[in-house]
């Protein structure tokens, strides 16, 4: 007798990405096709779109007994769609994967034999080239990651990407932490376990628009500092620190002035300099602490990551709704169709 054939959920999060399912799906299943020895499962997570991506994933459910699909009630953002799509996958390993082909289907071969053979618990892809990226894009987003790999305690490799497949084990490490304003690549890191990393190079998408703006991906980099990381908390009381000695500096050194030389006419100009420099790094600090203190806020309020509208999930009711009206992203387990 045969055994079992293991099987693979394929996290898809969607957000106005109906010019590009079509194709997705057919390279995604080309790939997929040629291993029989996996059970493979689709879960789209429409992020609210305003296209026809629901129409297009639901039509998917209805031919194909294994794909599965969550419909948020309005845009909560990629974070969300990952965590709604782990939260719902119960296969043995589960994959998050784009729907733009900017993360190569072919690579799944590769991340299950890193899984499956080399006992990794983990296979990420990590860019190593921005071809086709705005070169003030590509600066920033290589100066963030130097800058928070020195503040933090996690690594978060250059270049990494959300394309990843894991174990079930590190996927229910990943579902205990539930913070609402989620960072999935410090998540990924600081999880731990065992990954390997497969390099690529950047592959243009092939419909549509990216729905990161430059003003998007600099509060997606706060978020990430933010979240694991305090040194800039510890910034007000470095600066603190070095005004106060640089302030004794000038008391002694005007005091011996004074004895030896005498005074002379006010430096007007200098004060109004230090006063300026000295108001912006307290408005800074405040601001810093402005910022860890809005995440409290919202952490304290225990809002739900997100909130389902529509699913293909059966959780009691009948097949399109929830039976209770909305699903929660903070608490309650899903059933996955495919166990």
């Amino acid at each position: 007798m045969a055994p079992p054939r293991k099987t693979v959920d394929l996290i898809v999060p969607c957000y106005n990405e109906g010019p590009s399912l079509a194709r997705f799906f057919e390279e995604t299943c080309a790939q997929i096709n040629k291993m029989p020895q996996y059970a493979f499962r689709f879960i789209f997570v429409d992020d609210g779109s305003a296209d026809d991506t629901l129409a297009i994933i639901s039509d998917y459910a209805r031919e194909y007994e294994n794909v599965n699909y969550i419909s948020f009630s309005r845009n909560f953002g990629k974070e969300a769609g990952i965590y709604a799509g782990l939260k719902n996958a119960s296969a043995d390993y589960a994959a998050v994967i784009d729907a733009d082909l900017q993360h190569p289907p072919r690579m799944l071969a590769d991340m299950l034999y890193a899984l499956d053979e080399e006992g990794y618990d983990s296979c990420s892809a990590r860019r190593v080239s921005r071809e086709g990226e705005p070169r003030i894009k590509s600066f920033f987003a290589r100066a963030f990651y130097r800058l928070i790999n020195r503040m933090s305690d996690v690594d978060i490799a250059d270049g990494a990407v959300d394309y990843r497949m894991m174990t079930k084990q590190m996927v229910g490490a990943i579902l205990e932490l539930s913070e609402v304003q989620r960072f999935s690549k410090g998540i990924f890191a600081w999880v731990g376990f065992k990954t390997k990393w497969i390099e690529f190079h950047n592959v243009e998408r092939i419909a549509g628009e990216t729905k990161f703006s430059f003003w998007k991906l600099f509060k997606y980099a706060l978020e990430g500092i933010t979240a694991f990381t305090t040194v800039p908390l510890r910034f007000a009381s470095f600066a603190g620190v070095a005004f106060s000695f640089i302030s004794m500096i000038l008391i002694l050194y005007e005091l011996i002035k004074y004895m030896f030389i005498g005074t002379d006419a006010p430096g007007y100009p200098s004060t109004f300099i230090m006063l300026l420099l000295i108001g912006g790094i307290m408005l800074l600090s405040c601001g810093i602490l402005g910022e860890y203190l809005a995440r409290m806020y919202m952490e304290t309020k225990r809002r739900p990551i997100y909130i389902e509208k529509r699913t293909s999930f059966h959780r009691g009711g009948a097949e399109g709704d929830v039976e209770s009206g909305v699903e929660s992203g903070a608490e309650g387990s899903a059933e996955g169709a495919g166990e």
